[in-house]
Protein backbone atom coordinates (compact mmCIF):
# COMPACT_ATOMS: atom_id res chain seq x y z
CA UNK A 1 0.00 0.00 0.00
CA UNK A 2 0.91 3.23 -0.70
CA UNK A 3 -0.06 6.30 1.14
CA UNK A 4 1.06 9.68 0.66
CA UNK A 5 1.53 12.83 3.43
CA UNK A 6 1.11 16.61 3.14
CA UNK A 7 1.60 19.37 5.26
CA UNK A 8 -0.20 22.71 4.20
CA UNK A 9 2.32 25.28 5.80
CA UNK A 10 3.59 28.03 3.92
CA UNK A 11 1.49 27.08 0.90
CA UNK A 12 -1.80 28.32 -0.96
CA UNK A 13 -4.74 25.62 -1.51
CA UNK A 14 -3.76 26.47 -5.54
CA UNK A 15 -0.40 24.96 -4.94
CA UNK A 16 -1.52 22.21 -2.41
CA UNK A 17 -3.82 21.19 -4.86
CA UNK A 18 -1.79 21.21 -7.76
CA UNK A 19 0.77 19.21 -5.50
CA UNK A 20 -2.14 16.49 -4.63
CA UNK A 21 -3.46 16.14 -8.29
CA UNK A 22 0.67 15.79 -9.35
CA UNK A 23 0.23 13.10 -7.47
CA UNK A 24 -2.65 11.36 -8.37
CA UNK A 25 -4.34 11.81 -5.21
CA UNK A 26 -7.40 11.05 -4.83
CA UNK A 27 -8.79 11.44 -1.58
CA UNK A 28 -7.62 13.84 1.10
CA UNK A 29 -7.46 12.26 4.86
CA UNK A 30 -7.54 15.07 6.91
CA UNK A 31 -5.93 14.18 10.07
CA UNK A 32 -6.14 17.12 12.74
CA UNK A 33 -7.71 16.93 15.62
CA UNK A 34 -8.97 20.53 15.08
CA UNK A 35 -9.88 21.17 11.32
CA UNK A 36 -10.06 24.88 11.46
CA UNK A 37 -6.78 26.88 10.15
CA UNK A 38 -5.22 30.84 10.22
CA UNK A 39 -4.00 30.19 6.58
CA UNK A 40 -7.08 30.80 4.12
CA UNK A 41 -8.45 27.93 2.49
CA UNK A 42 -7.52 24.93 4.86
CA UNK A 43 -10.27 25.06 7.12
CA UNK A 44 -12.71 22.14 6.42
CA UNK A 45 -15.68 23.43 4.79
CA UNK A 46 -13.58 25.31 2.48
CA UNK A 47 -10.76 22.71 1.97
CA UNK A 48 -13.51 20.14 1.30
CA UNK A 49 -15.32 22.36 -1.09
CA UNK A 50 -12.08 23.34 -3.32
CA UNK A 51 -10.97 19.61 -3.43
CA UNK A 52 -14.16 18.33 -4.59
CA UNK A 53 -13.91 21.00 -7.15
CA UNK A 54 -10.73 19.54 -8.39
CA UNK A 55 -12.63 15.86 -8.25
CA UNK A 56 -10.21 14.92 -4.62
CA UNK A 57 -12.77 13.41 -1.69
CA UNK A 58 -12.33 15.02 2.07
CA UNK A 59 -12.41 12.61 4.94
CA UNK A 60 -11.80 14.09 9.01
CA UNK A 61 -10.58 11.39 10.80
CA UNK A 62 -10.01 13.96 14.33
CA UNK A 63 -9.41 10.98 16.62
CA UNK A 64 -6.11 10.66 14.52
CA UNK A 65 -5.17 14.31 15.54
CA UNK A 66 -2.70 15.20 17.99
CA UNK A 67 -4.25 16.41 21.74
CA UNK A 68 -3.09 19.96 22.52
CA UNK A 69 -0.43 18.73 24.84
CA UNK A 70 0.91 17.48 21.34
CA UNK A 71 0.71 19.96 19.32
CA UNK A 72 2.43 22.72 22.38
CA UNK A 73 5.02 19.96 22.15
CA UNK A 74 5.51 19.85 18.54
CA UNK A 75 5.33 23.53 18.32
CA UNK A 76 8.31 24.27 20.87
CA UNK A 77 10.44 21.63 19.17
CA UNK A 78 9.84 18.96 22.24
CA UNK A 79 9.74 15.71 19.44
CA UNK A 80 10.02 13.17 22.28
CA UNK A 81 6.94 14.67 24.30
CA UNK A 82 5.72 14.76 21.02
CA UNK A 83 6.31 11.04 20.02
CA UNK A 84 4.91 9.85 23.88
CA UNK A 85 2.04 12.26 24.21
CA UNK A 86 0.76 10.68 20.46
CA UNK A 87 1.29 7.11 21.59
CA UNK A 88 -1.24 7.52 23.88
CA UNK A 89 -3.74 9.14 21.90
CA UNK A 90 -3.45 6.41 19.57
CA UNK A 91 -4.04 3.82 22.30
CA UNK A 92 -7.51 5.21 21.86
CA UNK A 93 -10.37 2.98 21.32
CA UNK A 94 -11.95 5.70 18.93
CA UNK A 95 -8.27 6.33 17.65
CA UNK A 96 -7.56 2.66 16.69
CA UNK A 97 -10.76 2.12 15.03
CA UNK A 98 -10.27 5.40 13.34
CA UNK A 99 -6.59 4.46 12.04
CA UNK A 100 -8.34 0.88 10.98
CA UNK A 101 -10.31 3.42 8.60
CA UNK A 102 -7.42 5.35 7.58
CA UNK A 103 -5.67 1.85 6.10
CA UNK A 104 -8.83 0.95 4.55
CA UNK A 105 -9.60 4.37 2.73
CA UNK A 106 -5.59 4.37 1.47
CA UNK A 107 -6.48 0.91 -0.22
CA UNK A 108 -9.56 2.09 -1.86
CA UNK A 109 -7.93 4.88 -3.85
CA UNK A 110 -4.83 6.93 -3.34
CA UNK A 111 -4.60 8.73 -0.61
CA UNK A 112 -3.04 11.57 1.03
CA UNK A 113 -2.83 12.60 4.76
CA UNK A 114 -3.24 15.77 5.81
CA UNK A 115 -1.79 18.02 8.40
CA UNK A 116 -0.35 21.43 8.76
CA UNK A 117 3.44 20.67 9.02
CA UNK A 118 5.59 21.03 5.86
CA UNK A 119 8.30 19.09 7.08
CA UNK A 120 6.93 15.35 7.64
CA UNK A 121 9.72 14.86 10.06
CA UNK A 122 8.18 17.34 12.76
CA UNK A 123 4.43 16.06 12.39
CA UNK A 124 2.77 13.31 14.19
CA UNK A 125 1.67 12.32 10.71
CA UNK A 126 5.01 10.08 10.20
CA UNK A 127 4.05 8.85 13.69
CA UNK A 128 0.87 8.16 12.57
CA UNK A 129 1.88 5.93 9.37
CA UNK A 130 4.59 4.19 11.79
CA UNK A 131 2.11 2.75 14.31
CA UNK A 132 -0.55 2.21 12.09
CA UNK A 133 0.69 0.88 8.51
CA UNK A 134 4.18 0.25 9.46
CA UNK A 135 4.45 -1.81 5.83
CA UNK A 136 2.91 1.36 3.53
CA UNK A 137 5.42 2.98 1.06
CA UNK A 138 4.96 6.66 2.66
CA UNK A 139 5.21 9.14 -0.43
CA UNK A 140 5.76 12.42 1.06
CA UNK A 141 4.16 15.70 -0.95
CA UNK A 142 5.71 19.35 -0.48
CA UNK A 143 3.53 21.84 -2.00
Amino acid sequence: MRIFTIGYEATTTGEFIAALQGAGVKRVIDVRAVANSRRPGFSKTPLRNALAEAGIEYVHLRALGTPAAGREAARKGRHEDLKRIYAGQLELPEAIAAGAQMVELAREKPSALLCYERDPAGCHRTLLLAAVAPHAEVVDLFA
